[in-house]
């Protein structure tokens, strides 16, 4: 596949699966939904994997990565169909925007990370800022529901940044659909048990629209879009790569709006912008730092040491 046509696909992807979690658990049965959507994917994947002819690995290291990406499926899934019922879908994007905020702080309680930079805590400070902003606005209006959504998405985001540094510390080398498909397969346990104790109905109540929203998400949200991530993930240098995660955001909010009517307060929005340039100066200071210092060290090189202008002969 071409890099720029799969870069286009998780763009997309990315900044529309936050409607389409709304709309799937609009009927008020969020677990339900979201089993049915990883069921589909855990089938699409194994058929997939079938007519690749390829076995799933079981040995201990590869059981272990499946194990470490479950509370990122699982997990972090769950949480966010739960407050997906109370918030705009946009805000679902952007609290999933701060990941790599949150699992730079997380590395750095672990042994052998690379220490955060001023920039980095720069970006970190503001992301708590416009947490901050977020969450007053929701304490302001009263609103007890959004406020455990908000908390609910924060922890969402917290599991789905530790799963994947634990997947990357197993070191498994398994391909991405391999570890794909082993990951929704021990998670599907830990949904059907949560489903059951839910006391949701035993059969999983959709709309029309939430019905194609779950196979949008099986197919696209669980399988494509990760697939097309891990590809562009190996060919393009990782700045540009996490330039996605700014991209989405504010597709997502647009979206919402258009499709979906969401009209989100003003002190929302002013925490979503505080949280995007948080995210932009974590992932990008370092390199306009750099750049801006080479730029004044060529200046002083070219400047005259004497005051007078330099001759060239």
């Amino acid at each position: 596949m071409p890099t720029g046509l799969a870069y286009l696909i998780v763009v997309l992807v990315w900044a529309s699966t936050p409607l389409a979690i709304k709309w799937s658990a609009e009927a008020g049965a969020p677990v339900g939904s979201v089993m049915l959507r990883m069921g589909l994917a855990l089938a699409a994947g194994a058929l997939i994997l079938l007519l690749l002819r390829r076995a799933p690995r079981l040995d201990r290291k590869a059981l272990t990565s499946y194990a470490a990406a479950v509370p990122g499926v699982f997990g972090a899934m769950a949480l966010s169909y739960h407050a997906s019922q109370f918030l705009p879908s946009g805000m679902l994007s952007v609290m999933f925007g701060m990941a790599p905020l949150i699992s730079g702080l997380i590395l750095q309680a672990l042994p052998g990370a690379t220490r955060l930079k001023r920039w980095h805590w720069i970006g970190c400070a503001l992301g708590v800022a416009g947490l901050a902003v977020v969450f007053a606005d929701s304490l302001t209006l009263g609103g007890h529901q959004q406020l455990t959504a908000l908390i609910m998405m924060l922890a969402a985001v917290t599991l789905f940044s530790a799963s994947g540094i634990a997947v990357q510390r197993v070191a498994a080398g398994l391909q991405p659909l391999t570890q794909t498909v082993g990951a929704l397969a021990m998670s599907m346990p830990c949904f059907l048990v949560i489903w059951l104790a839910s006391g949701e109905p035993l059969w999983v109540p959709l709309t029309h629209r939430g019905l194609w929203a779950v196979l949008y998400l099986a197919l696209f949200g669980s399988l494509i879009g990760f697939l097309c991530y891990y590809l562009i993930l190996s060919r393009l240098h990782a700045a540009t790569v996490a330039l996605v995660t700014l991209i989405t955001p504010i597709l997502a909010m647009t979206l919402g709006m258009l499709l979906n009517q969401e009209s989100p307060s003003l002190s929302m929005l002013l925490g979503a912008v505080l949280i995007l340039v948080a995210l932009g100066a974590y992932l990008f200071g370092d390199r306009l730092a750099k750049r801006s210092a080479q730029r004044l060290s060529s200046q002083q090189d070219d400047a005259p040491s004497d005051g007078h202008p330099i001759e060239k002969h």
